[in-house]
C-alpha cells in the first residue's frame, strides 16, 4: 500500500481520523507535527505541510515521487465521464455566440454590411453553437 510506504518514512506519525495522519514534516527542522497526510477513497494521498513546504520537498526528502501518491491500479480506474468543461461554463460560451450572432443580425436587419472578418466570425459562431447543440446530443 501506498499510503502505508509513506507513512512508514515519516516520524511520530499520529493518525487523527479514518484515512487522515499528522507528523513531523522530514523537509525542516520540524520542532511539532506540521505535515497532514490524508488518502483518499481512490487511493490517491493528499500531503501538504503548514508550516511551507512544498510537497515536491516533502517527498524528496523521504525519497518519493509524486507518482508514489497515486493508485496503484491502472486498468481498473477509471476517470468520470465528464466534458473538459462545467455545464455553466458551456452555456456562458453558447450565450456569448448567441449574442454576437444577434448583434450581427441586428446590422444585417438595419441595412449594415458585414465586413469579411465579421462573416468568418459569424460562420465560427454559427459553428460553434452548432458543435454545443450536438455535444448535447440535440
Amino acid at each position: 500500500m501506498a499510503i502505508d510506504n509513506l507513512l512508514s518514512k515519516l516520524d511520530h506519525v499520529r493518525r487523527t481520523n479514518h484515512g487522515r495522519w499528522i507528523a513531523k514534516c522530514p523537509a525542516h527542522d520540524d520542532s511539532r507535527a506540521s505535515l497532514s497526510i490524508r488518502e483518499l477513497d481512490d487511493g490517491r494521498i493528499l500531503v501538504h505541510d503548514f508550516a511551507g513546504c512544498s510537497t515536491e520537498n516533502v517527498l524528496g526528502a523521504v525519497g518519493l515521487t509524486f507518482s508514489d501518491l497515486m493508485p496503484d491500479v491502472v486498468g481498473e480506474y477509471k476517470r468520470k465521464e465528464s466534458g473538459p468543461f462545467s455545464a455553466a461554463d458551456a452555456l456562458r460560451c453558447v450565450s456569448f455566440e448567441v449574442m454576437l450572432v444577434a448583434t450581427y443580425a441586428n446590422k444585417m436587419a438595419s441595412g449594415q454590411k458585414l465586413g469579411v472578418a465579421d462573416k468568418e466570425r459569424l460562420l465560427l459562431a454559427s459553428s460553434r453553437i452548432r458543435g454545443a447543440l450536438q455535444g448535447a446530443g440535440l
